[in-house]
């Protein structure tokens, strides 16, 4: 997980909590997303929040209290100060919920900061593939942008797809599905089986015919000349049924 520090001389480290999924009912209430394994300590009343939503959002570079938070059916539901209403709700859905991280709270295990990720070098099978340029901090999740020649990268942060993190060796290792650094072959460019036997036949025939000196129009050739012989009047006793090259009595 990537964590940002906010601006200003404090340089005040923030940590991504929650986000806020869709409202709930009439009074303002917004279904939560958590990404914190401590919801009972991070979401009490009047717990503070930083929220990151776009540049156009009325609530762009303001915070926001909670009240209370409810469990429904196992999903949890925030109510906060000032929104009291569904309109006001919609306003706030895929805020992204924030919290600054207190200088005694214990350093989180596998979480970096944006800047000590940034410049990393990004290596798969030991081989360089590129260095990490930005990190976007998504409504689901992180994303590694990776500079990949001239091209970027969208990288999941995820364990699954980045299971090294080494700051001291300046190297995060990824394991990558397939497609997500190169461009897969079209279904067209791939050879297929029935085309793959028909080129094997076809060798085949033109060998055949190559030992034999005749090819498709000689065989044809061939046709017509023995079904003229045929037809043609027998001579000097020779049997009509008998081949061309027969001797005579």
């Amino acid at each position: 997980m990537a964590k940002k520090q906010s601006s200003g001389q404090s340089a005040q480290t923030q940590l991504r909590v929650g986000r806020l999924t869709k409202a709930h009912g009439l009074k303002g209430a917004l279904k939560l997303e958590l990404f914190t394994d401590d919801p009972e300590r991070r979401f009490v009343p009047g717990a503070e929040f930083a929220l990151q939503v776009p540049t156009s959002s009325p609530w762009h570079g303001k915070r926001i209290a909670l009240t209370e938070l409810r469990w429904y059916n196992g999903q949890p539901v925030g109510f906060f100060e000032g929104v009291t209403d569904r309109a006001g709700a919609e306003s706030l859905v895929k805020a992204i919920l924030w919290v600054d991280q207190s200088p005694d709270e214990p350093q989180e295990e596998d979480a970096w900061y944006d800047h000590q990720l940034v410049g990393l070098a990004v290596v798969r099978d030991g081989e360089r593939i590129g260095a990490i340029a930005r990190v976007e901090h998504l409504p689901a999740q992180d994303l590694l942008v990776v500079k990949v020649g001239d091209r970027e990268v969208m990288v999941p942060f995820v364990k699954a797809i980045v299971p090294s993190v080494d700051t001291a060796a300046g190297v995060v290792t990824v394991t990558p599905p397939a497609g997500l650094f190169e461009d897969l072959p079209d279904d067209d460019d791939a050879p297929r089986a029935g085309n793959e036997d028909a080129a094997d036949a076809d060798a085949a025939e033109a060998e055949s015919q190559a030992t034999s000196g005749a090819g498709p129009d000689d065989a044809g050739e061939s046709a017509a000349a023995e079904d003229a012989q045929q037809d043609a009047p027998a001579e000097d006793g020779a049997s009509a049924d008998a081949p061309a090259s027969a001797p005579r009595d």
